[in-house]
This record gives C-alpha cells, sequence and structure tokens, in this order.
C-alpha cells in the first residue's frame, strides 16, 4: 500500500510510469497547496509494495507499508 504526502506531492507522474502493475495515476479531482494534482493508488489490493514509486520520487512524497 503506498501513502502518498499530499502537499509534498508535485505531480511529476514518475512513479505512475514506473508502478509494475500500473496502479499508480495522477488523480484530477483536487489540487494541493501549492496546485498539483497528485499521485494516488487505484487499486490498494493489486499493491506488490515493491517501492519502485517510492524509490523514483524526487520529492519523498511516497511511502510504502506492507
Amino acid at each position: 500500500m503506498i501513502i502518498v504526502n499530499f502537499e509534498r506531492c508535485k505531480g511529476c507522474g514518475l512513479c505512475a510510469e514506473v508502478c509494475p502493475k500500473g496502479i499508480v495515476s495522477l488523480q484530477t479531482e483536487k489540487r494541493n497547496e501549492k496546485g498539483y494534482y497528485t499521485a494516488m493508488c487505484t487499486d490498494d489490493s493489486k499493491c506488490i509494495s515493491c517501492a519502485m514509486c517510492a524509490m523514483i520520487c524526487p520529492d519523498c512524497a511516497i511511502r510504502v507499508e506492507r
């Protein structure tokens, strides 16, 4: 399961590109304080906790929990 720090994420989309399951995407419902749409996991049950998203995040905005 991934946890995204909503205010730290700048919506670069790198996490979505590296997710092997294709379950990370940018949400378009609300923006954070800086005006960015942020990353989110679309299906927590399919997450394999590989932490690829957290490793590639340049802002350290993603944390992975098993």
